[in-house]
């Protein structure tokens, strides 16, 4: 099985960046192929509804979701809401996501922010059909120190995210489910 991972914060000290590889690292230590894709090394354009699609890196992020049995966002949480760079991916991939298994890894400054995707789960699931893992993980600031993750129980829940989004993905291939 293949899983994706979107980084999505365009931070330089990017802490959802840290959770994602964490995320990879338990991926393939429990077996499954993974890609990290970090949205700070791929440059993509702001969602105009017209010639962005076009755009190389459009297509390459759509091909990867395409491809994946199983994808995760890693966003970060700004304001009581996700980064608006995680808003622009999905603008930009829309049909890609069609049947997906979604999982979400979340850093915030404060534990207020928690349900901060719910918005984004909402048109993935309804708009695209995806299946969300509803076992999120949120990481507030006090989780990580020195840019390193020193939670115990955070890291605990990435890998169990990582077994969650396996075992669904597995149960229910996206090339099963109803796509209108």
């Amino acid at each position: 099985m293949h899983q994706l991972i979107l980084s999505c914060s365009l931070s330089k000290t990017s802490k959802s960046a840290v959770l994602a590889q964490h995320l990879c690292d338990a991926v393939t230590s429990i077996g499954d192929d993974c890609t990290l894709m970090d949205l700070r090394k791929i440059e993509l354009p702001f969602c105009d509804a017209a010639s962005c699609y076009e755009h190389p890196n459009v297509k390459k992020i759509q091909q990867a979701i395409a491809d994946a049995d199983a994808v995760t966002i890693a966003t970060p949480i700004y304001n009581y809401e996700t980064g608006g760079a995680t808003r622009n991916l999905i603008a930009l991939t829309g049909q890609a996501w069609l049947g997906k298994t979604v999982g979400f890894i979340c850093a915030a400054g404060g534990q207020g922010s928690y349900m901060a995707v719910m918005s984004l789960t909402n048109s993935l699931m309804l708009d695209f059909r995806c299946l969300i893992v509803p076992r999120f993980v949120y990481a507030t600031g006090a989780s990580f120190t020195d840019g390193n993750l020193t939670d115990d129980d955070v890291a605990s829940r990435v890998k169990e995210l990582a077994q969650e989004l396996h075992r669904i993905a597995t149960a229910l291939p996206a090339d099963t489910l109803p796509k209108t």
